[in-house]
């Protein structure tokens, strides 16, 4: 079993308040919890207005669909969310 741990760190300079953050996180996390089979949540920077970032965990079998999985979750969100990805982290576990 493999194990997909990500961090995406992104940038919404268009964001003017931790309200409208709140939408656009909500939003983009429902749509990508529909999307894939993953447990994803808001892990820091929940204070500052303009910086996301998430968590993303994903089980697969072999390391082939983890890279896959990936590939096709950061296309999602660069095709989906008006924010700039400023940083990936990812790491693949054998479990």
């Amino acid at each position: 079993m493999k194990v997909l741990v990500m961090r995406i760190d992104l940038k919404a300079n268009y964001v003017h308040s931790l309200k409208e953050k709140r939408m656009i996180v909500k939003s983009l996390i429902g749509r990508l919890q529909n999307n894939f089979n993953i447990s994803i949540r808001e892990v820091e920077n929940q204070d500052l207005h303009q910086l996301i970032s998430i968590g993303i965990v994903k089980l697969d079998l072999i390391n082939k669909e983890s890279d896959q999985s990936k590939d096709k979750i950061i296309n999602f969100i660069e095709e989906n969310c008006e924010a700039e990805i400023i940083d990936i982290e990812s790491e693949i576990i054998n479990y």
